[in-house]
């Protein structure tokens, strides 16, 4: 029998890398100027549900760390159609399908045609010495 401490993680190498850099930043602190504390409290709260609960399927499934938690490389938040599926809303996640994530009566899509592709938010908080 595994000691808790010595026990494998759950999650899958990629969605304990989403994690962990998430997890260093904070969410009484906005990684981008221009959102409200109170959003990104939200968002946050969200992203780290659903990295726990769908962090596995995800990875399964093919998303990535951009599709799910990215941002525009320079203006953050401020391009949300730039932002990833977990960004946007400040929603928790209810399900995921290959190609779309489900928040109740609205969905996040990927593979959208024509779709730019940012950074994940903790590359943004560190890129504009966000100080988590």
């Amino acid at each position: 029998m595994l000691l808790p401490e010595l026990a494998s993680d759950p999650l899958p190498l990629e969605a304990a890398e989403w994690r962990k850099a998430f997890g260093i930043l904070r969410p009484t602190s906005p990684p981008c100027r221009y959102v409200n504390p109170t959003a990104w409290a939200n968002i946050h709260e969200a992203c780290t549900d659903f990295i726990e609960r769908y962090g596995a399927d995800a990875v399964r499934l093919g998303w990535t760390a951009t599709e799910l938690f990215g941002v525009h490389p320079k203006h953050g938040l401020l391009r949300v159609d730039w932002c990833g599926v977990m960004i946007t809303g400040g929603h928790k996640a209810i399900g995921i399908e290959p190609n779309r994530i489900l928040f109740g009566n609205v969905s996040g899509y990927r593979n959208v045609a024509g779709a730019p592709a940012g950074i994940p938010v903790w590359a943004f908080a560190v890129k504009h010495g966000v100080r988590s």
